[in-house]
């Protein structure tokens, strides 16, 4: 009804979509060219642990072989043990990317995508004639989600947590879980958060699916090895479309060797070595002349830049040869928002300095 207030702030916090699928299939590789120092992708690592590399590389001899059951029974195993869960609650991916492609096959008639946030879902729901609703969160608030801004009819709610690219961790999100409805959380880099606070993986939620990564911690990124956490049933839901073999045999075995309690360990003293290395990067790239630092607990961080100098100092920036994350193909930021990669202060110093470089003479 015209002048209702519920209804006008419905419709500041959802829109209809408006991203093509070009640019929703945008990510950080594309801007991270060969010879350029990488802060536009949020891998840790130039290269899997050395434990890590010799593990994958003792099973090389088996890949005369096919994937086997049994090895996908370990890999599920490993991660029910690792979150408390079930084999029965594990269905091992290919990465995070596979589990989006398959989200088609659960039929939503109303997806919901909390936008700013990655893309793929929705370019997968998209791709097969499954239309999708924006929540959008604001810079003013933080980026934070309501909870109550989410469409009560929503039978598919997909969220990252903590969100890609804000980095921010948001609460509350149990509230969106009801009888009816999917809930994908996904939790790609909660591992790099110190204590995963806000974690569902351990949760046992109506519709609830939690999506998990291993290719940013572990700097797997070329192998392609994920899982997802939830009701057997809705497994099965999900994994219907699956070719025979999905996931080939080195990727089963990273998920066995970094759901181990040793790997969980590394990954927890390596979270508190970003949430470090996160605070001196954001200090120092605040401090920066009209740059604006989104605050957040994710290893990127999102910035805003002078208004309508975004473009020209991402170019300027590059041409120094630096990398970073372009993010006007994110529903709800625009060319004035980059994303940039949390590095080890030494590393980090030099992005500071492009950035400091590019910002000269530009009105703040």
């Amino acid at each position: 009804m015209e002048g209702d207030p519920d209804t006008a702030e419905e419709s500041r916090n959802t829109s209809s979509v408006s991203s093509g699928p070009d640019t929703l299939r945008h990510h950080g590789d594309v801007d991270a060219e060969p010879g350029l120092a990488d802060f536009a992708v949020n891998v840790q690592g130039d290269a899997p642990p050395a434990w890590l590399r010799a593990r994958l590389a003792a099973t090389l001899d088996d890949l005369a072989r096919y994937p086997s059951a049994d090895h996908d029974r370990r890999a599920r195993d490993a991660v029910a043990r690792r979150h408390g869960r079930t084999p029965e609650e594990v269905l091992v991916l290919a990465g995070s990317a596979e589990g989006f492609a398959l989200l088609p096959a659960l039929q939503p008639r109303h997806a919901v995508v909390v936008h700013p946030g990655f893309t793929e879902p929705e370019a997968a729901l998209r791709g097969a004639g499954i239309p999708v609703t924006h929540v959008l969160t604001r810079e003013e608030e933080g980026h934070r989600l309501d909870p109550a801004a989410v469409p009560a009819d929503a039978d598919l709610v997909v969220v990252g947590n903590p969100t890609n690219p804000t980095g921010v961790l948001h609460d509350g999100l149990r509230a969106l879980a009801r009888p009816g409805r999917v809930l994908l959380v996904d939790e790609a880099f909660a591992d790099a958060v110190p204590g995963e606070p806000g974690s569902l993986a351990g949760e046992r939620l109506p519709g609830l699916l939690v999506f998990r990564s291993l290719t940013k911690t572990w700097a797997l990124a070329g192998l392609r090895a994920g899982y997802t956490l939830g009701d057997p049933a809705l497994l099965a839901r999900l994994a219907a479309p699956r070719p025979h073999w999905p996931v080939g045999t080195l990727g089963l075995e990273a998920v066995i060797a970094c759901s181990e309690p040793h790997a969980v360990a590394e990954a927890a003293a390596l979270a508190e070595r970003l949430a470090a290395h996160r605070a001196h990067l954001a200090t120092a790239l605040a401090a920066l002349p009209g740059v604006r630092v989104q605050p957040g607990v994710a290893p990127y961080l999102l910035l805003g830049l002078p208004a309508g100098q975004g473009n020209r100092i991402r170019e300027t920036v590059r041409r120094t040869g630096i990398a970073v994350r372009r993010c006007d193909t994110f529903p709800g930021l625009g060319p004035d928002h980059v994303r940039v990669a949390v590095r080890a202060p030494e590393r980090a110093a030099h992005l500071v300095e492009a950035l400091r470089g590019a910002l000269v003479g530009v009105p703040v």
